[in-house]
């Protein structure tokens, strides 16, 4: 499978479901090649397996690391999920995506019971006070083969010029993810948490570094079919990056992605 380009007859989703396979549609497919799958593909996948097998209402999801060690195919894929630990107050789950037999990813989640807050304020930033995507107009730059998210900049808009400056943007998937089904809360902020890497580290000249890996954190769920997203750091040295965002939804922040990054040009 190695359509580039949707149509009529493409799946308006990222995956079709398969007895215990997942298969990929175009809609999965890397910017960096056109073979491979893209990172918010793997980490929605995985998220995904995790939340149907393993969520439970007491328990907060609130860290999925991804370890992105090999290249995704274009293949049939299947995701192995193991408890590593089953605590009262802790609970971690391993999962693993497979393609012919051989593990090409893994993650680690960590699942938190909630429980009432300790006495006394702590320092959080401020507010998170900007339009409504709504008044915002949809962008169309770097959308590259499919665009799997309409974009509503805020500020920092690459198609508007000028010198490098922070991010921020709000989101919105626009394909289903399983069959007709659309993404779950939790599994949109997996496919939000690989954008740490265009938005935190594309500069004038692109986006020349590819992740190795993900971290989204989470303090709650999040809510609605919204995501915003602030770039609150990069910092490279020696061909090595790393990228931070803020995640917020019409309610407010619920967490913060991370990745880290190598100099990499993009294939033609």
């Amino acid at each position: 499978m190695t359509t580039t380009d949707a149509t009529d007859s493409t799946p308006r989703s990222f995956f079709q479901p398969d007895g215990d396979r997942y298969i990929p549609t175009a809609w999965t497919q890397s910017g960096w090649d056109a073979n491979s799958l893209r990172g918010g593909a793997i980490s929605g996948l995985l998220m995904h397996e995790v939340e149907r097998r393993h969520l439970d209402p007491e328990f907060q999801v609130a860290r999925l690391t991804v370890d992105m060690f090999r290249l995704a195919p274009m293949v049939p894929l299947r995701v192995a999920t193991t408890v590593a630990r089953d605590g009262r107050r802790i609970r971690v789950v391993d999962a693993v995506l497979i393609a012919d037999d051989q593990e090409i990813v893994r993650a680690s989640i960590v699942m938190l019971r909630r429980t009432d807050p300790p006495e006394g304020d702590v320092w959080s930033p401020p507010t998170w006070e900007v339009p409504h995507p709504q008044t915002l107009p949809v962008s169309s730059w770097g959308e590259g083969r499919l665009p799997i998210w309409e974009r509503r900049y805020i500020s920092g808009n690459p198609a508007e010029g000028g010198p490098p400056a922070p991010k921020r943007a709000w989101l919105h998937d626009v394909a289903a993810f399983l069959g007709d089904d659309p993404p779950s809360p939790l599994v949109r902020a997996a496919m939000m948490s690989d954008s740490a890497s265009p938005f935190a580290n594309s500069g004038a000249h692109g986006l020349n570094y590819v992740n190795a890996d993900t971290t989204l954190y989470l303090h709650r769920a999040p809510v609605g079919e919204w995501i915003g997203i602030e770039v609150v750091a990069h910092h490279s040295t020696a061909g090595i990056a790393i990228g931070e965002c803020a995640l917020y939804d019409l309610d407010g922040s619920f967490g913060r992605t991370s990745v880290c990054a190598i100099a990499n040009r993009r294939r033609t």
